[in-house]
C-alpha cells in the first residue's frame, strides 16, 4: 500500500532513493546514529531481557544489528530496512543476522512474534503513528520497544537562518517529545516513557554539515519543499545569517535527541494516558511539521 505524503513530513520514495545513494558513505558520516545507538544499548542494560527474537527496524548498514546479536547471542536478530542498498550492506556487516528489505509501515513480520523492537533514529523519517502501530502488532505480550528520534529543536539554527531568507520548508519537521509519547500510547503500547538528551555539534564550515547530511541520506526530502534550483543570492543570504548568529566562521548545530520505550499489551487495549499527557491527532502531525521551515540541506 502506498503511504500518502503529508505536507512537511518526509516523502518516502525520495527518502528511499537517498538512503540507497548514501549506503556507501553512511558509516563514515553517521556520527549521530552512532552516538544514539551507543546510548540505546546502554539503556538496554537496565532491563533483564532474555529475548528469543529481536527486531532492528531501520537497521541501515547493520551496526546496531551486529551489536544486538552480540548482546543477545541466543536470540534471533532480524534487521529490516526500506533501502535495498542499506540492507545489502547490513547482510555483510552483521553476519548471522536475518536481513530483510522491507517497509517499516508494513513490516514483513508476523503478529506477536518479537520480544524486542530496536529502532534507532527511524521515526523522524517515517509516518510515526503507522510505524508505532506496526511495533505494537509484531510484539509479543510484555515485549519491549526502544527507540530514538529527533525533537523540534534539532537543527533550529538552520531554521532561524532560513527564516531571514524565505518561508519555504528547508528542514524537516520533527515531532515533539510529548506528542510522540502520546502517539506511542495511541498505537496500543503501554507505559510509554520519554526522555531527552541535548547535544551540540560544532562545525568549522557549512560544507562539513552538508557532507554529513548527504553522507547519511538525510537531506531535505519533505513534502512541500522547494524543488527548483536555488539562486546563489538566497544561499549566500542563508549562509551569512547562519554565521552571523554564531558570531564567527564556525557554528553550532543543536540536536534534541529523544529516547522512548514502551511495552506490548499483546493486542489488548493499552490503558488510557494519564491526565496532563499531550494529545495530538495523527492527522495533525503535518501541522506540527509545517512549523519547521528552513534549511535546504
Amino acid at each position: 500500500m502506498k503511504i500518502p505524503d503529508r505536507y512537511g513530513l518526509p516523502m518516502q520514495a525520495v527518502l528511499r532513493q537517498r538512503f540507497d545513494s548514501a549506503a556507501a558513505t553512511f558509516d563514515g558520516a553517521a556520527v549521530l546514529h552512532t552516538e544514539a545507538r551507543s546510548r540505546m544499548l546502554e539503556r538496554l542494560a537496565l532491563f533483564r531481557l532474555e529475548p528469543k527474537r529481536v527486531l532492528d527496524v531501520g537497521a541501515a548498514t547493520g551496526a546496531g544489528s551486529a551489536a544486538l546479536a552480540a548482546l543477545y547471542p541466543d536470540a534471533q536478530v532480524v534487521a529490516v530496512d526500506a533501502s535495498l542498498q542499506m540492507a545489502r550492506r547490513a547482510a555483510i556487516n552483521a553476519p548471522g543476522v536475518a536481513v530483510l528489505a522491507g517497509d517499516a509501515h508494513e513490516l514483513p513480520i508476523e503478529d506477536h512474534s518479537v520480544d524486542l523492537v530496536f529502532a534507532n533514529l527511524l521515526l523522524p523519517w517515517v509516518e510515526p503513528d503507522r510505524v508505532l502501530a506496526q511495533f505494537a502488532r509484531v510484539l509479543r505480550t510484555d515485549g519491549l520497544v526502544l527507540f530514538t528520534s529527533f525533537g523540534p529543536d534539532t537543527l533550529v539554527e538552520l531554521r532561524r537562518a532560513w527564516r531571514t531568507v524565505d518561508d519555504h520548508i528547508h528542514v524537516h519537521g520533527f515531532i515533539d517529545m510529548h506528542d510522540l509519547g502520546d502517539l506511542t500510547a495511541r498505537a496500543g503500547l503501554s507505559e510509554p516513557v520519554m526522555d531527552v538528551d541535548r547535544l551540540e555539534i560544532r562545525y568549522s564550515s557549512l560544507e562539513g554539515l552538508i557532507a554529513d547530511l548527504r553522507g547519511t541520506g538525510t537531506v531535505n526530502s519533505a513534502a512541500g519543499r522547494p524543488t527548483g534550483l536555488m539562486g546563489r543570492g538566497r544561499w549566500q543570504a542563508f549562509e551569512e545569517a547562519l554565521y552571523a548568529s554564531a558570531g564567527a566562521k564556525q557554528f553550532t548545530v543543536s540536536v534534541e535527541l529523544l529516547f522512548g520505550q514502551a511495552w506490548s499489551t499483546g493486542g489488548q487495549a493499552a490503558p488510557a494516558p494519564a491526565d496532563g499527557v499531550a494529545r495530538i491527532a495523527a492527522e495533525d502531525l503535518a501541522k506540527t511539521a509545517k512549523k519547521s521551515r528552513s534549511g535546504d540541506t
